[in-house]
């Protein structure tokens, strides 16, 4: 039986630390190079989404994830320059933790206020709906 073709299966992190920072990092490579994200990246065969967010974050930002909370699912075929991906993303408190960048990311940095900088991917939108999650 031939396989269907699908969008790529990826993972996002929000991790907000004990003073409301959001981990971000700075892509070292295409797309969206040099622009900040969110700590990310594409689930491998064999591996929980929840495994993935958590391999990604710590790879990226040497930040051990705490309890994982579902923000949401994030589908838009235009979400992605290099196709169609469907990520799934989560939340975390990373509390005091001081994060080191690592694999793709070029730099890690906290962020108080997102709102200020220019974001890849649909990561606006993302860190939007964190914002209303954690006022909810």
């Amino acid at each position: 039986m031939a396989r269907p073709e699908t969008p790529l299966l990826t993972v996002d992190c929000v991790a907000i630390d004990h003073e409301g920072r959001i981990a971000l990092i700075r892509r070292r490579n295409p797309p969206f190079q040099g622009a900040l994200a969110l700590p990310g990246g594409f689930v491998d065969i064999g591996e929980t989404v929840e495994a993935a967010c958590r391999r990604e974050l710590l790879e990226e930002t040497s930040l051990v994830a705490g309890e994982l909370t579902l923000l949401g699912v994030y589908s838009d075929p235009r979400r992605d320059p290099r196709g169609h991906t469907c990520s799934i993303v989560y939340v975390t408190d990373i509390g005091s933790q001081v994060p080191t960048a690592g694999d793709d990311a070029a730099a890690v940095e906290m962020i108080a206020n997102w709102r200020e900088h220019d974001l890849a991917f649909d990561h606006a939108k993302i860190l939007a709906d964190a914002e209303n999650l954690r006022r909810a």
